[in-house]
């Protein structure tokens, strides 16, 4: 079977899905690659370097192949030259690409979204969202101690001591701790609050101080905050004020996937931070965590400088590209079977990142976003659960049941390769 690499066609885009050192671990899991030209050369990986790896570049890689790698997912006119059952993992916003995610749909393509791996301890190694924050985490203390016209770190000399800079940062997800440990690291003094209890600790342990608030904490699944109320959401401005009115360079990280970023910081909250301030807003460009943040630009708000993050982990295309086709290359692995992509839409983190399949939208919020509530069809058969036709059995009298038994007790235990479907406590469930 082949596999794809695409090369990236968004604007500003310098990542690609997979790293010539990585080539020989898909070519050992019994794929042909095929890498179209000039896919990597803007994360600084030539075309030389992934023909010695083993892999064939190719202008005709998306029509011959049978998977497709790519890092966003591939426009409309792109998808349409894929062969008929093929294959698409990429990073594919499904709240806000209903006409790709039908034409996908139409097109009969399976196309699978990275941000929908399940945030579960197996499948880890293919969180992608997980490694492009650590990189945009790490970019973003980087950022703020670029624009910061002073030391971070603290300065003893003969001709004074100089102080060391004042952090606070907004969110301790992957890229909040990432930007916390890095910040420590060029020696700032470091404070952080995220509205989740379990933060503080990994705050600490990062070498900070954790903000506490008299407040409610907004643990949500998956890793994730729970949305707050408009009146939460004012007090928790107000005491925050004094901490960003303190603050040398304040961070914010704040972000869920597929919605709208929390408008933590105001306009008023800014203006009040000392002069030669900044302000580092990751989240720029879903919304933004700070009132007036414009993604790819630095505008200024009363004497802060502030910096709007815009496709960040594109900015650090090497190291960002290396973590995400591992992240493939662990997804991949899952749905290889004996040389073959053979995804088993029965695993958890197979299906939970599926948008689409054979002809249908199987990721349930975004179909019923595209298509409405009615009921959809049943999944086909999974030919592995098919069994074979045999020779026609022997005519033999019918016994008839005995008398009094329950219904429900001659239930059958399915069977794949000798392993129950689902896990106990899931066929329990069922």
């Amino acid at each position: 079977m082949k596999i794809a690499v695409a090369r990236e066609t968004r604007e500003g885009e310098s990542r690609v899905a997979m790293v010539p050192e990585l080539v020989g671990k898909l070519t050992d899991l019994g794929y042909e690659v095929l890498v179209e030209p000039d896919a990597g050369r803007r994360a600084e990986y030539d075309d030389d370097l992934y023909a010695d790896a083993g892999a064939v570049i190719s202008e005709d890689a998306l029509t011959e192949a049978d998977v497709v790698l790519g890092v966003n997912a591939l426009s409309a006119d792109r998808a349409r030259q894929l062969r008929d059952g093929a294959a698409v993992l990429s990073f594919l916003p499904v709240s806000s690409s209903h006409d790709l995610v039908a034409d996908l749909r139409d097109l009969g393509v399976t196309a699978f979204a990275m941000e929908l791996v399940p945030r579960i301890s197996r499948a880890q190694s293919m969180d992608a969202l997980s490694s492009q924050s650590l990189v945009s985490g790490y970019r973003c203390a980087i950022v703020a101690a670029g624009l910061l016209r002073r030391f971070f770190p603290l300065n003893m000399t003969a001709a004074g001591t100089v102080q060391p800079a004042q952090v606070v940062v907004l969110g301790a997800g992957v890229a909040g701790l990432q930007a916390i440990a890095t910040a420590r690291r060029l020696g700032a003094v470091v404070q952080a609050y995220d509205v989740r209890a379990a933060a503080a600790e990994e705050i600490r342990s990062m070498g900070a101080k954790a903000i506490e608030l008299d407040l409610e904490t907004l643990e949500g699944a998956g890793g994730y905050a729970r949305e707050m109320t408009d009146d939460r959401a004012a007090r928790q401005r107000e005491l925050l004020a004094p901490y960003i009115a303190g603050a040398d360079a304040l961070i914010t990280t704040a972000a869920v996937p597929g919605r709208t970023a929390p408008m933590l910081v105001t306009r008023e909250m800014v203006e009040q931070m000392r002069p030669g301030s900044v302000v580092v807003d990751l989240a720029a460009e879903t919304g933004g965590n700070v009132e007036g943040s414009v993604a790819g630009k630095v505008v200024r708000i009363g004497h802060a400088q502030v910096w709007g993050g815009d496709n960040v982990p594109s900015q650090m295309p090497g190291p960002a590209s290396k973590l995400y086709a591992q992240n493939l290359v662990s997804l991949l692995t899952l749905m290889t079977r004996e040389g073959e992509f053979a995804p088993d839409f029965e695993d958890e983190v197979v299906a939970g990142a599926a948008v689409t399949r054979a002809g249908r939208i199987v990721h349930e919020p975004t179909r019923e976003a595209i298509e409405g509530t009615e009921d959809r069809p049943e999944d086909p058969p999974d030919e592995r659960l098919l069994l074979q036709p045999g020779p026609e059995p022997e005519p033999q009298a019918v016994v008839p049941e005995p008398p009094l038994v329950w219904p429900g007790t001659r239930e059958r235990d399915r069977e794949v390769d000798g392993q129950l479907d689902l896990p106990f406590d899931q066929e329990d469930d069922k």
